[in-house]
């Protein structure tokens, strides 16, 4: 009977499961995030955004519509005939407005910009579904592990205490034996539902971003094995600024005041109409003498008076613009920095702690255990300690792959934060 019971702890310490030495690149995940950018609402609503701001740049760079006009002239009241005054006649106009030269060009390239800004919305929305998604993913990846871990635990304790049982009926074990194996059943059990529930959240998650309903099966892969990336802030810095849409919209934004600057500068420059009128007139009726048509020629001219200063005021507009999205640009970096050195801390202490529990606290487990079986069959020890180092097993095993889940989150973290990948998987 003690044979049996070895031989079902020894499979125990074999079928935990090992830690792939292989980096896979994961190609379901790639999948989901293709497809949640895809049926983003969020995406489309920006892309709405920019078709409108692209809309709005022909509208400022062209010349604003001309005028036709329809005139009488020198209508006499006593009659109103056309034929009574030979001053009488019926004018019509044409005239457009011409603004200073270079005007239309620079507010088109103001417009311009908005288009600009809002591309870099779409790719930083995107860039956070990415973030997102890959969290999510990651995150139910562990919980599917972890009850696979725990399923496997919990089987094994059922035969354990099906061996102890019998063990109990002829007197070869004690009952703090069988309660014990019961109690850790129990245990694994409660474990087995909380993540459940888990799964269920984290499926819940992913299918809101693939604007599924919540039932929808998502498969998920392995969580392999990964090279440590070694990153500084400086390095950080330096991709950030040349990835991240966010720093790039401000930039957009501040090189848009500048261009509103020099755009709202052609208001102290007059702007310019020029016309053509053409004066039909009827002949004298009592004495029948035609009479000859009139064409005109006018050009005019506006004066930017400036009242109040509100030129002054505009350009004065485009400067605090200049310098609030110069200041928020500078915001923006020292968050990241923040974050960043947040992030480097987390990760090398991930990193520690994952190479200790592979290269010492899990060697050890399996060797206690594996002691402690040894112990056990020869009468040294009680059945209370192999449970105790199987529990230690299943614990260092399942916050492995916490610790490997933490990490690879955190990466996707500083990848949003930066805008560019660090890790192919």
């Amino acid at each position: 009977m003690k044979n049996k019971l070895v031989r079902i702890l020894l499979i125990s310490v074999i079928a935990f499961p090992s830690i792939s030495n292989a980096q896979i690149k994961d190609k379901t995940l790639n999948k989901l995030i293709d497809r949640s950018i895809e049926v983003s609402p969020k995406t489309k609503m920006l892309q709405a955004k920019l078709n409108a701001a692209k809309n709005r740049i022909a509208q400022s760079s062209n010349l604003p519509d001309p005028i036709l006009s329809l005139s009488l002239m020198n209508l006499p009241t006593n009659s109103f005939s056309f034929t009574q005054e030979p001053m009488t006649g019926k004018v019509f106009g044409l005239s457009q407005v011409i603004p200073f030269p270079g005007k239309l060009n620079a507010m088109g390239e103001v417009t311009a910009k908005d288009a600009e800004i809002v591309q870099k919305e779409i790719e930083d929305a995107i860039n956070e579904i990415k973030k997102g998604v890959s969290q999510s993913y990651h995150e139910l990846k562990f919980v599917r592990k972890a009850i696979s871990i725990s399923e496997s635990t919990k089987k094994l304790l059922k035969d354990i205490a099906e061996v102890v049982r019998i063990k109990y009926s002829v007197s070869t074990a004690s009952q703090q034996n069988l309660l014990k194996v019961e109690l850790e059943i129990t245990n694994v059990s409660d474990r087995i539902e909380e993540l459940k529930s888990k799964e269920l959240t984290q499926l819940a998650i992913l299918n809101s971003y693939l604007l599924n309903t919540d039932s929808e099966k998502i498969l998920t892969g392995e969580i392999t094995d990964f090279e440590f990336i070694n990153l500084k802030m400086i390095q950080l810095d330096s991709i950030a600024v040349n990835n991240r849409p966010y720093l790039q919209g401000i930039r957009l934004a501040e090189n848009r005041a500048k261009l509103m600057e020099l755009a709202t500068k052609f208001d102290y420059y007059p702007n310019f109409n020029a016309g053509v009128q053409y004066s039909q007139r009827d002949e004298i009726a009592k004495t029948q003498t035609p009479l000859n048509d009139f064409f005109s020629v006018m050009v005019g001219i506006s004066l930017p008076l400036n009242y109040g200063g509100k030129v002054d005021a505009k350009v004065d507009e485009a400067v605090s613009m200049q310098n609030l999205y110069s200041q928020q640009y500078s915001l923006a970096l020292q968050m990241l920095n923040a974050n960043f050195g947040s992030s480097i801390a987390k990760l090398n202490s991930l990193q520690e702690r994952i190479k200790l529990l592979l290269e010492g606290l899990l060697p050890q487990a399996n060797q206690t255990l594996t002691t402690t079986l040894s112990s056990y069959q020869v009468g040294d020890i009680d059945f209370i300690n192999v449970i105790d180092a199987q529990n230690k097993l299943y614990q260092i095993e399942t916050n492995l792959y916490r610790l490997k889940t933490d990490y690879l989150k955190e990466v996707n973290e500083l990848e949003f934060l930066i805008g560019a990948k660090l890790m192919n998987l």
